[in-house]
C-alpha cells in the first residue's frame, strides 16, 4: 500500500496547460476519486501518477519515495483502464497471469494467485474461457483481477464503469469498492459520473480545467458546494444570481425578478474541509476548500417582515456590487398549498415521474425553481399548468461567492 502525494503538480501539452499546478495527499488506503468534466485533466493526472507521461514540472511521491521520473514498470501500480485492454486472443487465466509472468513469478504460484484474484472478482471456474465469450461485465472483473493479482501498492482506475449499462455499472462500481475495502489497497479512481464518485470515494477532488476546485468528503461536497461550478457539476441545482443588500440591520438577497432571500446564521457549521496539499508548504486550492465551511444558510421570505439576525457585513463580504447566487438542492425545495412566510408562488411548467421521485419545475416569476418529490408525497400528483408554492428551507440554501 502507499501514500501518493502529489506537490505542484503540472503538465503541458506543447504550449498548452492541462494540469495546473496540483497539490495533494491520498493516504495509505483510502478510495480516492478524481471527479470532473471531460478535459479537466483528470485521466492526465492519473497518468502520471502511473508513469505513463511525466509532468511538466512538479513531483510524484509514493511514501517517501520520488517517483516522478520512474517508468510505469517499476511503479507496482495495478491499472484498469476505460476500454479494460484485455488480450482477445488469449484465456481468461493468460490475461490475468500476464503481469505476473512478465515479472518472472513460478508458475505454481502464479496459478495460485491467479486463482485467488478470479476468486475475488467472482470469476472462479472461468479459468479457460476466451475474453470475447465473456459479457461486458465479466470482461471489467478480469481487468480487475488482473490488476490486483500482481499485488500492487496502489490501484488505479481509469473510467471502469462507462462501457457498461446503467444495471450494471451500479453492481460493478459496489463490487470494486469492496474488493478495495477488503484487499485495504489505496486507490485512486478518475470517473466524470457524480453518482459514482459519491458511492465510492472517501474523499473526492472536483476538477475542472487543470485545476481542483473542491477537495472533500462526498457528503461535505454535495451539502456544501465550494463554488458555482461545484454547485452546477455535482446535479440539478438551483443557482440563482443576485445581490446582497442590507436592510434594517438585515442582509437580503434580491434577484433580478423581485424574489428575496433574508439570510439567517448557519443551523449547523460543517467540519472544516480536508485540506488540499502536498505538504505544509504546498498548499493549493485552500480556498476551494474552505469557503464551502464559511457558506451562509438562507431562507425565503418578505425582506419587510423577516426577522434575521446574519451579520450586516455579509454585503461587504460578497465582492464587486454585492453580486453572490444563492444555491439550493431540489431534493430541499418542497411543494405546498400554504401561502405562508419562507414559501414563494409560482406555477408547474414540467413534470417528469422517476419512479421513487416526481420532478417538477416550478416557474416563481420569471425564477426557475427545480423540485424533487417523493412519487407517494401529496403534492407529487400536481400537473402543468397547477398553481402552487415553494418552500425554500433555509438551513438548506447555500450562498457562493464565485
Amino acid at each position: 500500500m502507499a501514500q501518493v502525494t502529489l506537490n505542484r503538480l503540472t503538465k503541458h501539452f506543447d504550449d498548452t496547460p492541462v494540469v495546473k499546478g496540483i497539490s495533494l495527499t491520498v493516504a495509505d488506503g483510502e478510495f480516492f476519486s478524481l471527479l470532473g468534466p471531460s478535459g479537466c485533466g483528470k485521466t492526465t493526472i492519473l497518468r502520471m501518477i502511473a508513469g505513463f507521461i511525466f509532468p511538466t514540472a512538479g513531483t510524484v511521491h509514493f511514501n517517501d519515495q520520488d517517483v516522478t521520473h520512474v517508468p510505469a514498470n517499476r511503479r507496482n501500480t495495478g491499472m484498469v483502464f476505460q476500454n479494460y485492454a484485455l488480450f482477445p486472443h488469449m484465456t481468461v487465466f493468460e490475461n490475468v497471469a500476464f503481469g505476473l509472468r512478465t515479472r518472472k513469478v513460478a508458475a505454481a504460484e502464479t496459478s495460485d494467485r491467479v486463482a485467488r484474484a478470479l476468486d475475488l472478482v467472482g470469476l472462479a471456474g472461468l479459468e479457460q474461457r476466451p475474453v470475447p465469450q465473456l459479457s461486458g461485465g465479466q470482461q471489467q472483473r478480469v481487468a480487475l483481477a488482473r490488476a490486483v493479482v500482481i499485488e500492487p501498492d496502489l490501484l488505479l482506475l481509469d473510467e471502469p464503469l462507462s462501457n457498461l449499462d446503467a444495471k450494471l455499472r451500479e453492481e460493478t462500481r459496489d463490487q470494486i469498492r469492496e474488493l478495495q475495502t477488503k484487499l485495504g489497497i489505496t486507490a485512486i479512481y478518475v470517473t466524470h459520473d457524480q453518482e459514482e464518485a459519491l458511492a465510492v470515494s472517501d474523499r473526492i477532488a472536483v476538477m475542472e480545467e487543470g485545476e481542483c476546485r473542491q477537495l472533500d468528503r462526498p457528503d461535505a461536497i454535495y451539502r456544501r458546494p465550494a463554488n458555482r461550478f461545484v454547485a452546477a457539476f455535482m446535479g440539478n441545482m438551483n443557482l440563482w444570481q443576485g445581490v446582497l443588500t442590507t436592510d434594517g440591520g438585515r442582509t437580503v438577497f434580491r434577484h433580478g425578478s423581485g424574489m428575496a432571500v433574508v439570510l439567517l446564521p448557519s443551523a449547523s457549521s460543517p467540519a472544516p474541509a480536508d485540506t488540499v496539499k502536498a505538504d505544509d508548504a504546498a498548499p493549493v486550492n485552500r480556498a476551494a476548500t474552505t469557503d464551502s465551511a464559511q457558506a451562509d444558510t438562507a431562507a425565503l421570505a418578505d425582506p419587510a417582515t423577516a426577522d434575521s439576525t446574519a451579520p450586516a457585513d455579509d454585503a461587504q463580504a460578497a465582492g464587486p456590487a454585492g453580486l453572490i447566487y444563492l444555491a439550493l438542492h431540489p431534493q430541499a425545495a418542497k411543494l405546498t398549498n400554504e401561502d405562508t412566510e419562507g414559501t414563494v408562488g409560482g406555477v408547474v411548467t414540467t413534470r417528469r415521474f422517476k419512479g421513487a421521485t416526481v420532478e417538477f419545475t416550478v416557474d416563481a416569476g420569471g425564477v426557475s425553481i427545480q423540485v424533487v418529490e417523493n412519487a407517494e408525497g401529496p403534492m407529487a400528483a400536481r400537473q402543468p399548468g397547477d398553481a402552487v408554492r415553494v418552500r425554500i428551507p433555509g438551513d438548506q440554501a447555500i450562498i457562493l461567492r464565485d
